[in-house]
């Protein structure tokens, strides 16, 4: 049967938003629905394959800010690069035991350092923008504290990014040597939702306050390194025991509760978060907050049997 171009109208018009092969004497194209062309899938548009206009709210990215977080991201891969060298050049000229380590011994020696420095660096910068700056004051301004952001808690944020894109690559290159499938959950989850709140500007006040409980990282890197060194019946690492359980506490668990109780009270601002956001903020600190749960147990028992081993050697 030989087919028109009018009877070809005539049936894509009755397919309107259907994707149809129309062919023509000379070439074919497929057609599509605007709107989904555009996409329109839990409440923001994709451009180019990516959810840039809806996820920015009132216009919030534009060409500078995307550069800008590029740059962040970048930043923080470059420092993790320089940490990890940093970390084996200072660490063979202050540990005589650091020649000693096997291959992978190192790796996960100068991995740990560099995540000592984000985690240091993280932590004073969330500790300053939440509570020393004015930025998430409700006092100082009228807008809503979900909608709050700095060109600094940007960087903090894109700095974060590139260090958990590189600590991710480390540890998916090595698998499982640095770490089983929770790190590649937790790094996972983490990226995502600061990669929401920076292209946003929303939520990043929460995501501060998550971000302050890698204050923990280098108690662990700590016990860690004292554990390769033989130095596991020290006093040190008793010490470092008790601190790691008590920063433990408060960082993340303590402060994941306030974190639940000021999502609480501010729910109506939270709602006005875009849909992808809002679920994620409800979803994944929840996920983080049982799995600290879960490696606080851990803590908790590894403790009492070091306390116990401790008090059985005197």
């Amino acid at each position: 049967m030989k087919l028109g171009i009018g009877s070809i109208k005539r049936f894509t018009s009755k397919l309107a938003g259907v994707p149809v092969l129309c062919l023509t004497r000379r070439f074919c194209c497929v057609a599509f629905h605007k709107q989904f062309q555009q996409g329109d899938w839990m409440g923001f548009t994709f451009s180019f394959g990516f959810p840039i206009n809806s996820i920015s709210s009132n216009e919030y990215a534009s060409p500078n800010k995307e550069l800008h977080w590029l740059a962040s991201v970048f930043t923080g891969i470059i420092f993790c690069v320089i940490g990890y060298r940093l970390s084996a050049f200072v660490s063979s000229l202050l540990f005589k035991g650091y020649g000693k380590l096997s291959s992978a011994e190192k790796i996960e020696w100068n991995d740990r350092g560099f995540s000592t420095f984000h985690a240091l660096f993280v932590s004073f910068a969330s500790l300053y923008l939440l509570i020393l700056s004015d930025i998430f004051n409700e006092d100082s301004n009228d807008e809503l504290v979900i909608n709050r952001s700095s060109t600094l808690s940007s960087t903090v944020l894109g700095i974060s990014i590139g260090y958990f894109v590189s600590d991710l690559a480390m540890i998916l290159w090595h698998f499982p040597a640095l770490g089983g499938l929770e790190y590649v959950l937790h790094h996972g989850l983490s990226m995502f939702s600061i990669i929401l709140a920076l292209i946003s500007g929303q939520a990043q006040i929460y995501i501060l306050m998550v971000l302050l409980s890698e204050s923990t990282t280098p108690f662990v890197n700590l016990r860690w390194y004292l554990d390769i060194a033989g130095l596991k019946n020290s006093t040190l690492y008793v010490g470092n025991g008790m601190a790691l359980f008590l920063v433990w506490l408060i960082a993340r668990i303590l402060l994941f509760i306030f974190f639940f109780i000021h999502m609480w009270f501010h729910f109506d601002q939270v709602k006005k978060i875009f849909p992808l956001g809002f679920y994620s903020l409800l979803t994944i600190p929840s996920i983080l907050a049982m799995m600290n749960v879960f490696w606080f147990w851990k803590i908790f028992k590894g403790l009492v049997k070091t306390l116990s081993k401790a008090k059985h050697n005197k």
